[in-house]
Order: C-alpha cells, then structure tokens, then sequence
C-alpha cells in the first residue's frame, strides 16, 4: 500500500469482493455534502466500488449501474438519501447542468459520480477521486486523491480504518 503523500494513497484490490469491503469502509464514513469521483475504463471496478459504499453508507437496497437512467437514489432506515451518477452517457457539462447535476452536487446528500471527466466543468474542487485501472481478470488498481481539507481528513481515517495505519 504505497502512501504517496497526505492526499493519495494507491492499492491493488485482489478480487471484487475486496473491492466491494474497500467500499463499505469508505461509505461508512461519507457526510452530507460529499462527492466521491470514480474514474476508470469500464470494467475496472467502479459499480463494484460504489456497491460497497453505498452497503457501507447503509442503503436500504444494493446499489446498481445507473448508466440507462442517470441518476439513482439510495436511502437508509432514517430518511435520508445518497445520490449515485452515471456521467458516461452525458454529452458535456451542458447536458449534465440540464439534467440538474449541479443541483444534485449541491443540494447536501452525498454523491457517487462515476464517468467524472465528462462533466468536470461542473464539478468542485473539493473532492475524493479515486482512479481504478483494470490489472487482471480479479485485480484492480485504485488510486485515491483527496482534493480538499475535508478530503485529506477523510482520507487520513480511511487509511486508518481500512488499513490500520
């Protein structure tokens, strides 16, 4: 697990369900207001990725690809809500800003928003990217970039919780 400074770390994931736990440590940890970019060709593991996070958040159903419809919404036993967006169908920010990303990006629940550079005029600077690549047929390779305060702490308890250190 190379730490490459306060604001990344990198792994290698040794199977989708470690991907998926991986995950959940991080959902357990999301607040209001936080957006959680998942970069990657596709099959790298960012809807596996996303199912664990929305597992660890506490969604009341498993989270799915949103790709033929966008945007879905999870909710958990208290009401409240996390968004999960598919960006790879979208033209460019304009398309995204008519769909209502920006309002979804600010409106307080958190945000899973895969396919990101597609609407990356739209997007805050403050963020968790995290960049998985395809390895082999079971391993993926993820990066995470924290990109904020908010993230770099984040991220240092992540560190912590998944790996101890």
């Amino acid at each position: 697990m190379p730490i490459l400074d306060d604001r990344s770390l990198e792994f290698l994931s040794h199977s989708p369900e470690q991907t998926r736990r991986l995950g959940v440590r991080l959902g357990e940890m999301l607040e209001d207001g936080d957006l959680v970019c998942l970069e990657g060709d596709l099959g790298s593991g960012k809807t596996t990725l996303a199912q664990g996070i929305g597992r660890g958040w506490g969604a009341l159903e498993a989270v799915t690809s949103p790709s033929f419809v966008l945007v879905n919404e999870y909710r958990r036993a208290n009401a409240s809500i996390l968004f999960h967006v598919d960006a790879y169908r979208l033209t460019g920010p304009e398309e995204a800003d008519a769909m209502g990303l920006h309002e979804l990006l600010t409106s307080g629940p958190p945000l899973i928003l895969e396919w990101p550079e597609r609407v990356a005029g739209l997007l805050p600077e403050s963020n968790m990217t995290i960049g998985l690549s395809w390895v082999d047929d079971s391993r993926r390779r993820m990066r995470f970039q924290a990109n904020g305060p908010r993230y770099e702490r984040l991220l240092r308890d992540y560190r912590k919780l998944a790996f101890g250190g």
